[in-house]
């Protein structure tokens, strides 16, 4: 099978490497990739889907689907990029490259992810043909990954709910599975509202909207010392109140993303800074309105899917760096600080990452892979990702495969450069094969499904899944 789904995906690869290096060109942020979405839906079109489109009142989310019979496998994809992150490609230095037209740039390697799970989806539906197997295949377009929890509103909407399985990837730096949880968050904006009066002449006159806000960033603050100590809440200043400082502002906004890792936490640590945010209005004169902009859950990996893929990936093997990707990853490694050089997107935490790292110490590539390891389910990640809520509705399982050079960050400008080389173009395609090939192992021994699935529901049993977002949120309201 393996040899099989190796030959289905290679012999497209052309095709999606065009699809991939459009993606990255385009680079659309959260909520605003129609030209990205009308891309992947005309690929999925071409290839026999049927695509249902505007999926949780989201206008660039999409379900692509072949077949009407057997066990439903979903699989992931996403398409959005990053502000202010333009960049040359394949330089290994920081240059931006104004030709692109934007100044966004695929700093997360999503172009890589999006067309690696319909490259998975297609060969999954080709292999199913080949070999008169019944079973539906479903990609899944998922806008707005970054900050904008397009899969949450999909989930909300009830898309995945009658799903056997789902299967996703992420471009990275090494080869392993995604086994441990994330954090959950919560995104809201706090906009203070005062009275402008002359700063000198009547300030009593005045109720600034501003020291409201630095009010309830103190409060915050001190906040931290009482929270679970896995929690992390970050916050931006949106608008200060102007540019005038013998104006007393009228008008101050902030917005905040708070991670922990359980929902309840996040609400918890939310409804208290909601109170820091209510008694710097008191204390100030002031009003403040709580605008809530997105959630999501923390990721569940489900155990017996994360083995399977595992088991999977070791057949498959990691990708086949030549010389040349070699020679060009050194050139990249070069350009990282001695800080970032220590950066490791998969930290060896437990022995056996530790022996896995140690026999291949210094090498600018991986070429080789971490075993699944149970005890990561135990350890908690500290980003965050809206495949937390596919995770608590159907199981659920994702790899990470080396589309990178070592220690390059994510969201950084090494990421976007390297976004259309040979390195990054070969590790998405093994990522494709893996997920497809696991899709196959499942849909041939039903059994698996239906031990993932109990092994979920006996989580969900005790901890019943609640969307994050409430009803009356819609997607992208605010405008962030």
């Amino acid at each position: 099978m393996i040899k099989n789904i190796d030959k289905l995906i290679e012999g497209k690869q052309n095709e999606y490497f065009e699809l991939s290096d459009r993606i990255w060109d385009i680079a659309e942020v959260k909520f605003h990739e129609q030209e990205s979405a009308k891309t992947i839906i005309a690929f999925l079109e071409k290839e026999g889907f049927n695509v249902e489109t505007n999926i949780g009142e989201i206008d660039t989310a999409f379900i692509g689907t072949y077949g009407d019979k057997g066990p439903i496998i979903g699989f992931l994809g996403e398409y959005d990029a990053l502000p202010e992150l333009n960049q040359k490609a394949g330089a290994t230095t920081k240059e931006t490259d104004p030709s692109l037209g934007t100044t966004n740039g695929h700093g997360c390697g999503h172009n890589l992810l999006g067309t690696a799970s319909l490259a998975a989806a297609i060969a999954t539906r080709d292999y199913l043909k080949e070999n008169n197997i019944e079973a539906q295949i479903r990609y899944y377009g998922c806008p707005a990954e970054e900050g904008g929890s397009g899969k949450t509103y999909m989930a909300r909407a009830g898309a995945f709910d009658d799903l056997d399985m789902a299967l996703c990837w992420h471009p990275g730096t090494d080869n392993a599975i995604i086994g441990s949880p994330t954090l959950a968050n919560i995104q809201a904006v706090f906009e203070f509202k005062g009275v402008s009066s002359h700063a000198a002449n009547s300030p009593h006159m005045g109720r600034s909207a501003l020291d409201a806000m630095e009010i309830m960033n103190i409060g915050a603050n001190y906040l931290r010392e009482h929270v679970t100590p896995e929690a992390r809440y970050h916050y931006a200043i949106l608008d200060g109140g102007g540019m005038q400082p013998s104006v007393v502002q009228a008008h101050a906004k902030s917005l905040y993303l708070i991670r922990a890792p359980k929902a309840f936490q996040v609400k918890d640590i939310y409804d208290r800074l909601v109170n820091c945010a209510k008694g710097a209005a008191l204390m100030t004169g002031t009003e403040v309105e709580v605008h809530f902009d997105k959630a999501c859950s923390n990721y569940m990996p489900n155990k017996v899917l994360s083995k399977l893929m595992s088991d999977t990936m070791f057949e498959v093997g990691a990708p086949n760096f030549n010389d040349e990707d070699i020679a060009f990853a050194k050139e990249m490694y070069a350009s990282l600080s001695e800080d970032e050089k220590k950066f490791m997107m998969v930290p060896p935490v437990t022995a056996v990452e530790k022996q896995v790292l140690g026999a291949n110490q210094g090498k600018v590539l991986a070429d080789y892979i971490y075993p699944f390891n149970e005890a990561l389910t135990n350890i908690v990640m500290p980003g965050s990702t809206d495949v937390g809520d596919v995770s608590w509705v159907v199981p659920t399982a994702q790899c990470v495969m080396a589309t990178e050079v070592m220690n390059t960050a994510l969201h950084s400008w090494q990421w976007v450069a390297n976004g259309k080389t040979p390195i990054a173009k070969k590790g998405m395609l093994q990522a494709a094969k893996v997920m497809a090939a696991t899709a196959m192992k499942a849909i041939e021994n039903p059994e698996i499904l239906a031990e993932a699935k109990a092994e979920l529901k006996a989580i969900t049993d005790q901890t019943p899944y609640i969307n994050p977002i409430p009803a009356d949120v819609k997607p992208n309201s605010l405008g962030l």
